[in-house]
């Protein structure tokens, strides 16, 4: 039978290490994280960051120009398909946008309105294929640690058990599960401080795509 103590392996300290390790801040707010936000009210219960999960970004959030319905097919304007390619990338860094805006404005002439509106839809279709591999990703990597945890829990409460009994003697399938999750916590504590930059790169992704949408709208 199990004790009613707390197992000396460390049993609270997992059970306190997932909720922290598994939710990360992001510091401060501006408006566009609260207009994004609000797209997707209900939580989702694998979703391990203190952010909201938000799916797939629509143009209204971020864009009051033209319907992108009716500017036409982006990926058909090899010219408007290649800037959207660069903007889009977190390579390109945000500060160089403007400067390459101004050089696709140039080139546009009488159809500058609706070129620059295929070039926000492209940003937009590209900035969300990029976020839904990224939330998909998080998805399993949450999911892969709920496992991980729960494997501790009961590594933890088979080495307490075993040194709660009154017989208890060390045994190699005891120091096997120390040394076991030994490692199972150093794994789960790596991993979950890699969620600093995962769960902030969704965000990041949101603010590129506003940021974008903002520049485009200022030169129609």
């Amino acid at each position: 039978m199990r004790s009613g103590r707390p197992p000396k392996s460390g049993r609270s300290v997992v059970r306190t290490l997932r909720p922290a390790i598994l939710v990360v801040m992001l510091a401060g707010g501006v408006d566009w994280v609260h207009t994004v936000q609000a797209q997707q009210p209900q939580p989702d219960p694998d979703w391990p960051c203190i952010q909201r999960k938000v799916g797939t970004l629509s143009a209204g959030v971020v864009w009051s120009g033209p319907d992108i319905a009716t500017a036409g097919d982006w990926t058909k304007d090899f010219d408007t398909a290649a800037m959207a390619q660069k903007l889009a990338s977190r390579r390109t860094p945000i500060e160089e946008v403007d400067g390459l805006l101004d050089g696709f404005v140039q080139q546009t002439g009488a159809e500058k309105d609706a070129r620059l509106t295929r070039l926000f839809a492209g940003v937009l279709e590209l900035v969300n294929e990029e976020r839904d591999k990224i939330l998909g990703g998080i998805g399993r990597y949450a999911r892969g640690q709920n496992k991980l945890a729960d494997r501790i829990r009961d590594e933890s409460d088979k080495i307490g058990a075993a040194k709660d009994s009154p017989s208890a003697v060390g045994s190699k399938e005891t120091d096997d599960l120390e040394t076991q999750l030994k490692w199972d916590k150093r794994i789960f504590e790596e991993r979950g401080r890699s969620l600093t930059y995962v769960c902030e790169t969704p965000v990041l992704l949101e603010r590129r795509l506003f940021d974008i949408a903002r520049r485009i709208q200022q030169r129609l």
